[in-house]
């Protein structure tokens, strides 16, 4: 059962619109075929009644209405009369599943609320509407209070229920734990359907389910992305991996190729960012990042494991950085339909390992950038050196800079002002230039771009189109800096004249 809707909605600062429910709830049941979705709390909010509602009506079209649940409370019958009115037709009953739940919150005795939980049952009966018992803390209630938890589920077998879900309601379970209460309750009640709901507060959520499942529980509850309360629920993604690799002995009907389309759509939808190294979902996971692992996947798979990244509609990707080698990069040109020789890939690799020491990251879409830069760069022998400069830019003062550019084996410095930073940068070194009794250039055409799809980190590459007489010619510069890559197009040019 898929419960983002409900518990995963407890995220803190998560709200779903009307709207982005019925989405979910489609892709949820059609796309990704999970058995079940929980997909609000009853007597919350007018919005939350219209988008149960709107649901149900849709579910009701395709006959769905026993897949589609709500949480409901002990209250005399308020949430049943809620549920009707939106025509949900699964009841998921909130319960005390510990004796210090039931003693200090409810000030109730044991025979007090297990009647009163009779009474909602019937009630429900008549209605047409079907019963499944939470035991919330029922963890706790195992490891403090174990002679109520089973004295509690000694009354439910004799009542008209589906399913009885067990939740770790505060995350404290061990998988030792979880695999000897869960097998405990399956073995003395072999009659009922037991659902295993996890929570994450240790990050041992995943574990904790793969142990209820070899323990015997029926149904697991899980969220996209695991979303839900403090640390969240146990999430999808991972348990479908999971079962599927390690416990291949209990089929499941989740499809795999949609988990990551999903998985995006709940977090465009949520604004709750995904981590990047988040198993299944997250940006970097099929990602190689050291030269010694692209090379091993050429040599046999060495770095594959059975998570294939088309499983779940995705790719391996080879990032290119400071830790890149030569097939890192190998692998990036055979996706860009390029090919260049050893001592050409020898240049690129040194260039990306410079400028991966600057910049977080280089993509993909920076490689023809830095080939070109590269390749460019093989046309003279440097002699001209912009060894240092500062570059100033003040509200109300007039950019300026200081230059000092090394020519002919002598430094020589000179500071000038100008209309913006490049600009002043130009007038300093013309200042040098005139020192020497040499000119320069004139600049005809200023032209800068960025990857498509990059962002405010990209590589940024200006090209400068110069006239040195009759003669036009241009030089480009590679940097993640506007400016700084403009300089670098022109100390190209210096060198060339």
């Amino acid at each position: 059962m898929d419960t983002t809707l409900r518990d995963g909605e407890q995220t803190s600062g998560v709200s779903f619109s009307a709207s982005e429910k019925l989405t979910m709830a489609k892709l949820l049941l059609e796309e990704l075929r999970v058995d079940r979705i929980e997909i609000a709390s009853a007597r919350v909010s007018e919005g939350e009644f219209q988008s149960v509602k709107n649901i149900l009506e849709w579910a009701s079209e395709r006959g769905f209405e026993e897949r589609v649940e709500v949480l409901t409370f002990v209250d005399g019958g308020l949430s049943l009369e809620w549920m009707q009115k939106s025509g949900a037709k699964v009841q998921n009953l909130l319960t005390k599943g510990s004796l210090n739940h039931l003693t200090h919150q409810l000030k109730k005795k044991p025979e007090e609320h297990f009647k009163e939980i009779a009474e909602v049952i019937e009630q429900a009966g008549a209605m047409g509407i079907t019963t499944n018992v939470y035991l919330e803390d029922w963890s706790n209630g195992m490891r403090n209070s174990p002679d109520y938890v089973f004295n509690f589920l000694d009354f439910l077998a004799t009542q008209p229920l589906k399913r009885v879900l067990l939740p770790d309601t505060l995350g404290v379970l061990t998988p030792n734990e979880t695999g000897n209460f869960i097998s405990q309750i399956v073995k003395r009640y072999p009659e009922i359907h037991f659902d295993f709901h996890g929570h994450n507060d240790y990050d041992l959520s995943v574990a904790n389910v793969m142990e209820a499942v070899k323990a015997g529980c029926h149904g697991l509850h899980l969220t996209v992305n695991g979303m839900g309360e403090r640390a969240g629920n146990a999430p999808l993604a991972s348990v479908v991996a999971v079962l599927n690799d390690f416990l291949p002995e209990f089929r499941i009907n989740v499809q795999e190729s949609s988990l990551f389309k999903v998985s995006k759509l709940v977090s465009a939808f949520t604004g709750f960012v995904i981590p990047a190294n988040k198993p299944i979902v997250g940006d970097n996971v099929f990602t190689q990042t050291a030269g010694i692992h692209a090379d091993g996947d050429n040599k046999k798979n060495l770095y594959f494991n059975d998570l294939l990244p088309e499983r779940f509609g995705r790719k391996r990707k080879y990032a290119l950085g400071k830790t890149s080698g030569k097939a890192n990069i190998q692998k990036n040109l055979q996706e860009l339909g390029l090919t260049l020789n050893d001592e050409e890939i020898k240049k690129v690799t040194a260039r990306i390992i410079e400028l991966g020491d600057k910049k977080e990251r280089v993509t993909k879409d920076d490689l023809p950038y830095i080939i070109s830069d590269v390749l460019d760069s093989e046309g003279y022998q440097q002699k001209v050196f912009v060894k240092s400069y500062v570059l100033t830019h003040a509200k109300g003062l007039k950019p300026s800079t200081t230059v000092c550019v090394e020519f002919e084996g002598e430094s020589i410095e000179e500071n000038a002002q100008g209309d913006g930073q490049f600009d002043a940068f130009m007038n300093a070194l013309r200042k040098v230039y005139r020192s020497k009794k040499k000119s320069l250039p004139n600049l005809v055409d200023y032209a800068v771009r960025i990857p498509p799809g990059s962002n405010s980190d990209a590589l940024c590459e200006t090209v400068i189109t110069w006239q040195d007489g009759d003669k036009e010619f241009a030089t480009r510069g590679l940097d993640s800096d506007q400016t700084v890559s403009a300089i670098k197009a022109t100390e190209k040019m210096l060198n060339i004249i």
